[in-house]
């Protein structure tokens, strides 16, 4: 590998690493941030009381975590305008949606400079999401454990 081609490589690495650093970040600070407000309104819609209090704050859970991935998506699509990968806000937001969450139509393609950013783009989103999954699985778990305890306390009065 000439030192030109190996320059050519760092570049998309370093940029791609750099953004999937931040949106590992933001993704742990959202989620932090979901679960303080979890707390602090919980005490306020009691989930736990009835299946359409649970069904209102699942539904909250989620749009936070639709609140988070869009802001990673909308972090790559501006990163991919930046770089000139692609002509107008509504192509890069469209690539780094299909690409994030791994759909990958292939309707819009980059220039070979920076196809390593997208795929790895891939990774970061199919982790992320992953990640998120097993958050709302947690959330869903605690708010049926929670319910069995007051239903058992419900049982004992």
């Amino acid at each position: 590998m000439t030192e030109s081609e190996t320059f050519s490589l760092m570049t998309p690495l370093a940029v791609a690493t750099a953004v999937i650093t931040l949106t590992v970040v933001i993704h742990m600070l959202g989620l932090t941030a979901l679960m303080a407000t979890m707390q602090s309104r919980s005490r306020h819609i009691k989930p736990t009381q009835s299946l359409h209090r649970q069904g209102v704050f699942v539904v909250l859970v989620v749009m936070g975590l639709v609140l988070i991935h869009g802001i990673e998506i909308w972090l790559y699509a501006f990163v991919y305008l930046l770089l000139g990968a692609v002509g107008t806000v509504e192509e890069a937001l469209y690539f780094s949606a299909t690409t994030f969450t791994t759909l990958g139509y292939g309707d819009v393609i980059l220039e070979s400079r920076w196809r390593l950013v997208a795929a790895l783009e891939g990774v970061n989103g199919f982790l992320l999401l992953g990640w998120s999954t097993a958050f709302l699985v947690s959330v869903i778990s605690r708010l049926r454990s929670a319910e069995l305890e007051w239903i058992d306390r419900l049982g004992e009065d």
